[in-house]
């Protein structure tokens, strides 16, 4: 029996604000419906989220239109790359990702490493197969985070993939326990 991830990387943001509590810009808000349309096709059982904002609200309306609830899971959240919380600009994170990928074991003083994030995130995505076993189940979080569970799966979702990401984006994997299927399916289009 096979169960089907949605990973969903949130929408536009402000650049500015805290990790947690930053929400979405006008187009992140209008890519949230996206989406929903998206998603509403799926028969999904199940809307997870990472616990900051703007993963929440872009995973919202597709909850809202299955008359579900999101479930917050505090272990989906963004890799901690500074223990301050505040997001670190492109130019600072550029080169710690490429670091990190190159060295999974890589971190700055009081932020997380891949391995350790990856650890973290993969075992609620296990967690979920074996307690959704054969259900769909959508997860709202975060660019390096969900690289690294898909990472966990298919080897080619590397640093390259991260950054062919957008925002939002929606990657399908069909999996078999914690086995992968099928190739990581993109379903989103940019327009």
């Amino acid at each position: 029996m096979n169960t089907i991830i949605y990973l969903v990387r949130h929408g536009d943001s402000p650049k500015e604000g805290n990790e947690r509590t930053r929400e979405l810009t006008e187009k992140g808000y209008r890519d949230a419906e996206r989406v929903a349309e998206v998603l509403k096709e799926e028969d999904v059982d199940v809307v997870a989220s990472s616990p900051y904002r703007r993963s929440v609200l872009t995973v919202e309306k597709v909850a809202k239109t299955l008359h579900k609830e999101v479930v917050i899971i505090e272990e989906l959240k963004e890799r901690i790359f500074s223990p301050k919380g505040t997001r670190l600009s492109d130019k600072e994170l550029a080169p710690l990702l490429e670091q990190s990928f190159l060295d999974p074991h890589f971190s700055l003083e009081g932020g997380e490493s891949n391995n350790e994030c990856q650890k973290r995130a993969v075992k609620v995505v296990k967690d979920l197969i074996n307690t959704y076993e054969g259900k769909k189940i959508v997860i709202g979080s975060h660019g390096a985070v969900m690289t690294l569970i898909m990472n966990h799966f298919d080897p080619r979702c590397d640093l390259q993939f991260l950054n062919s990401m957008t925002k939002p984006d929606i990657y399908k994997l069909t999996l078999h326990h914690d086995e992968l299927m099928d190739d990581v399916e993109r379903l989103w289009e940019s327009v």
